[in-house]
């Protein structure tokens, strides 16, 4: 009597989700004159990994932040004539307040590396101007304190002559008059006068010269001699 054997392919989960089959086969049969049937040896399976699909991370895209612009507005146009200013024959003339001061050294760095000499001795300023320009600036100044240090009465204890560049048609520059005047209290630059040139340079620009006073000696008294009486004669 023939007979026959059959297996199904069984699916196995496997742990990780990898998945795979048993082969279906269907033993050879022997002919009836051989009486036994001889099965045939089984495969082994063989487990086959799955590859481990990594997921991509999407990369998050930078957007670039676009800069503001800034607008400068230009700077106003000076006004003509400058106010606050002293004039003769279109020559203008102020002394600055401390407060001008101060704005204009921290915007001219010309300025503000020679007013560090006014640390140690009497400097003065003055802002000037031409409607016509002028080649050369001749500053001229007196430097006055204290008489001594014991006579407070204020003296002349120098005069001080400042020459400048020159300057455009109604440009307006501040001029920084030094001496070498030792600073002390009470001691200022007054007396200034200014005048606007022409005609060539003489002498060396920029410059500060500064003459001191000589001082005056103070009148010393002198004895008056007094007359002796006359001798009274005596008897």
């Amino acid at each position: 009597m023939e007979s026959r054997v059959r297996t199904r392919a069984l699916p196995i989960l496997i742990a990780g989700a990898v998945l795979f089959s048993v082969s279906q086969f269907i033993p050879s049969t022997t002919s009836p004159a051989m009486g036994a049937t001889k099965a045939t040896p089984k495969p082994t399976a063989k487990a086959t990994k799955k590859p481990v699909v990594k997921k991509k991370v999407a990369s998050k895209k930078k957007t670039a932040k676009k800069r503001r612009g800034v607008h400068v507005a230009p700077s106003p146009k000076p006004v003509w004539p400058p106010k606050g200013f002293r004039e003769n024959s279109q020559v203008y003339a102020k002394v600055p307040t401390a407060k001008e001061l101060v704005g204009i050294l921290s915007a001219t760095k010309t300025l503000a590396t020679q007013v560090k000499k006014c640390s140690t001795f009497a400097c003065g300023a003055v802002r000037v101007a031409s409607s016509m320009g002028c080649t050369w600036w001749e500053i001229t100044s007196t430097v006055s304190g204290p008489t001594s240090d014991v006579d407070p009465t204020l003296s002349a204890l120098g005069a001080l002559r400042t020459a400048a560049v020159g300057t455009k048609p109604k440009e307006i520059v501040t001029i920084l008059l030094i001496s070498t005047e030792p600073l002390k209290p009470d001691v200022t630059v007054s007396g200034i006068s200014v005048n606007c040139y022409h005609s060539p340079v003489t002498g060396r620009v920029p410059s500060n010269s500064y003459v001191k006073s000589t001082p005056t000696p103070s009148p010393v008294p002198s004895a008056t001699p007094s007359s002796s009486p006359d001798p009274v004669p005596t008897s």
